[in-house]
């Protein structure tokens, strides 16, 4: 109502709110780093190779317009167009005009870059498996997976795509 203050604003995070947010970028932060630290250490590029690999195989037909594809990838969004043309010099993606749109760039995944995403896979998998999946039972994970699903139906989720 007119005249009411937004006490939300001038209110200071508890202690549990601080450590409920510090602790999840954390945890974020430190899992990925381990991933990335496994993938070098068994000879392999970074997990942002992965991520856009994997996108594009799991996309129909194995492309994606850049454009898309930055949306869906999980790191680094930001050099999408650089890191594209880099795997593109190694063989493991194509890049085109778009047919439906002389403006836009769609990557395709090649069998090179296919093959390497699934050589990388198991240090990926086990990394997650042996320090995260491990720490939840089945109900827990669902647990986890409803929060993921509420902080994501804020827009969130949305807003970050753009």
């Amino acid at each position: 109502m007119k005249g009411e203050k937004d006490t939300n604003k001038n209110k200071k995070w508890t202690e549990t709110e601080a450590s409920a947010w510090i602790g999840l970028v954390q945890a974020q932060q430190s899992l990925v780093d381990k991933v990335e630290e496994e993938l070098k250490k068994e000879g392999f590029p970074s997990l942002s190779w992965y991520d856009v690999l994997w996108e594009l195989e799991r996309s129909e037909g194995g492309r994606l317009r850049l454009n898309d594809l930055g949306k869906r990838v999980l790191l680094d969004k930001y050099n999408v167009t650089r890191l594209a043309q880099r795997l593109e010099d190694e063989g493991l993606l194509t890049r085109d005009q778009c047919p439906n749109d002389g403006r836009g760039i769609t990557a395709t995944i090649t069998d090179k870059g296919k093959k390497l995403r699934k050589k990388m896979w198991p240090v990926y998998e086990k990394v997650v498996r042996e320090n995260f999946l491990c720490k939840f039972n089945s109900k827990e994970l669902k647990e986890l997976t409803n929060f993921i699903e509420r902080i994501q139906a804020s827009g969130l989720a949305e807003t970050a795509q753009k």
